[in-house]
């Protein structure tokens, strides 16, 4: 098995993903604050997983050790550099994830939820525990623990999987395009820090740490059958929690949308 014969396999979960109804439902600003409210989750663990591979490709303790492969050792360094250390829309160093909740508070989406489960992460000091607690719907506490369980059992093969075929290209052009258009309609909205985020993201995964990603994957699982059926499963559902993750925005749009006003 090889990575065009994974890509092959989840296709269709792909499609169902960019085809996804949840896109043609953020139709006012009201929509998309919720979409972002739960999107965010999505956006803090792909800084987890990108670190749980760094921890495992790289020496990140003292004494320093030549750790592994280096050509794994450039590519996860060169991948966490942009995504941790990246440039904003004002011209400052920023993770993505900080970019996105800023970009959030520019358009005064609620970040209270995604402040306070990392609160809760850091005092109860077991991400099992703190998914388990929160008020979070189902589909995205099952998105988050399927990542977690992923990090967890440590393998890195499975690790760069999920990392690789759950990324954020799995948002289309389209949506940068609903953002443009809502920026036009509601002036008093501002829109400029998210327009950014998603464009940058979106190029660097396509130019950039997509092509990289697909290395990775390609070195860990090697000549190794049974690492690249490991790592097709963990693509598989990795999507499918992806899937799950959409419908659970979809629903809490749909959910507010008909409240009484």
């Amino acid at each position: 098995m090889n990575i065009d014969i994974i890509n092959s396999s989840i296709r269709p979960q792909k499609e169902l993903l960019l085809q996804h109804p949840l896109y043609n439902k953020v139709k006012t600003i009201d929509d998309l604050r919720h979409f972002l409210e739960g999107h965010v989750y999505a956006v803090w663990d792909f800084m987890s997983l990108l670190k749980a591979l760094q921890a495992k490709l790289t020496c990140t303790s003292t004494p320093w050790l030549p750790v592994g492969n280096p050509e794994l050792r450039y590519l996860i360094n060169e991948i966490v550099l942009a995504e941790e250390t990246d440039v904003n829309a004002e011209g400052k160093r920023q993770s993505h994830y900080e970019m996105y909740v800023d970009a959030m508070k520019a358009c005064a989406a609620n970040t209270a939820g995604i402040e306070d489960f990392l609160t809760d992460v850091v005092e109860t000091q077991n991400i099992f525990v703190s998914i388990k607690k929160s008020s979070l719907h189902p589909d995205i506490k099952a998105f988050l623990d399927f990542t977690f369980r992923v990090i967890d059992r440590g393998r890195p093969h499975e690790i760069a999987a999920a990392f690789t075929f759950g990324r954020e290209d799995l948002i289309p052009s389209m949506f940068t395009e609903i953002l443009r258009k809502f920026q036009q309609n509601f002036p008093e909205t501002n829109l400029r820090k998210l327009i950014y985020y998603f464009e940058r993201h979106i190029a660097l995964d396509a130019d950039e740490h997509g092509p990289m990603a697909m290395q990775m994957i390609n070195e860990l699982c090697g000549n190794d059958a049974e690492k690249w059926r490991e790592a097709a499963e963990v693509a598989m559902m990795a999507l499918e929690k992806r899937i799950g993750l959409w419908n659970a925005i979809e629903e809490n749009i749909m959910k507010h949308d008909m409240a009484p006003i």
